[in-house]
């Protein structure tokens, strides 16, 4: 039975909006974390955290199956934790960890799990639709009621790829959820100076798509939206368009100077915080008690420090191994 909850935040049972509180805190923690071993340098290399940004990985994440497919941008940590990518595994590979989901070779910006079926983490901008519509090319031929989810951001729309994706998706009804998280800047450029037309689900629906804006900070409304999607994909309807308008409360990257944006723009979204508007609702309606969040941020602190305490202790791979995965092996017969 739904429960109505306040905030205007769309209705759900208890038990989903206490998961979906959960799920958006483990991507929180686990990235506050990762922002600060960035600054003691015991992360290298290039970090894009989605702060701010939870509510849809957390929402969409809840509407897919085990045997569904993720295809996801640089800014991937929380898709790969919610994704079944354990924190372990994924705080070794920022670590350059051996024992990382990709061995350590790819660090933050292209994590990698073929038995979560999470295919990246890809660092082109518009890189990961292509690959998506292969994914659900390979299922449609294969006779396999499988979705694939393709998460990329809104200036990914003005590149090629996503017209081509979009097309081909269309022509083929290939079962693809294409999930645009438009967070208004395409790294430091605005969207209303990178796109003629704005509305982005206006300018999917042309290629005779399905296509809606969601509010992408409000997780409850991405998983009632993902839902729905995810249902008339898996029911044979064709690809779906989300646009799930959300924004980062960090700059794009740990290099970014931010001088694109006010700062009073940035404490206006803020206001907006996913986690605490949930939080929120869920103690007003009697859901949730002060108990009951203690736990559940000790139980996700604790699951993030086990992580780095692996990662620390994790090993490098050997130099002689350096090569390995990039010639062909010798098979024997």
């Amino acid at each position: 039975m739904s429960t109505s909850l306040s905030n205007g935040l769309v209705t759900a049972d208890p038990e989903t909006a206490a998961g979906l509180l959960r799920s958006m805190l483990r991507v929180r923690r686990l990235e506050e974390a990762c922002v600060r071993l960035y600054t003691e340098q015991k992360i290298r290399g290039f970090l894009h955290v989605s702060i701010g940004e939870e509510a849809v990985v957390a929402g969409v994440m809840h509407a897919l199956g085990a045997d569904d497919a993720v295809v996801a941008t640089y800014r991937e940590h929380g898709h790969a934790l919610l994704r079944g990518v354990s924190a372990r595994s994924l705080m070794a590979e920022m670590f350059g960890r051996a024992e990382g989901c990709s061995r350590g070779r790819g660090g933050s910006m292209h994590l990698f799990d073929a038995g979560a079926r999470f295919y990246g983490g890809n660092a082109i901008v518009a890189g990961g639709l292509p690959l998506a519509v292969g994914l659900a090319l390979a299922d449609a031929m294969q006779g396999r009621n499988r979705v694939t989810a393709c998460f990329f951001g809104e200036g990914a729309m003005a590149e090629g790829e996503f017209h081509e994706s979009m097309n081909l998706a269309a022509l083929w009804r290939l079962p693809v959820l294409f999930c645009c998280e438009n967070n208004l800047y395409a790294m430091g450029t605005a969207l209303t100076r990178s796109e003629s037309q704005t509305d982005l689900a206006l300018k999917a629906s042309s290629y005779g798509v399905p296509a809606w804006e969601v509010d992408g900070m409000d997780a409850l409304a991405v998983a009632d939206a993902a839902r729905r999607a995810a249902e008339s994909v898996r029911a044979g309807g064709g690809p779906y368009f989300l646009e799930l308008r959300t924004y980062r409360f960090r700059a794009h990257s740990m290099f970014d100077p931010e001088r694109y944006r006010e700062r009073a723009e940035v404490a206006t979204w803020m206001q907006r915080d996913p986690i605490p508007a949930l939080r929120d609702a869920l103690t007003s309606a009697g859901q949730l008690d002060d108990g009951a969040w203690a736990r559940i941020g000790q139980e996700v602190d604790d699951e993030v420090g086990d992580a780095i305490a692996f990662a620390e202790a994790g090993t490098l791979e050997p130099a002689e191994e350096l090569t390995r995965f990039v010639y062909s092996e010798r098979r024997t017969p």
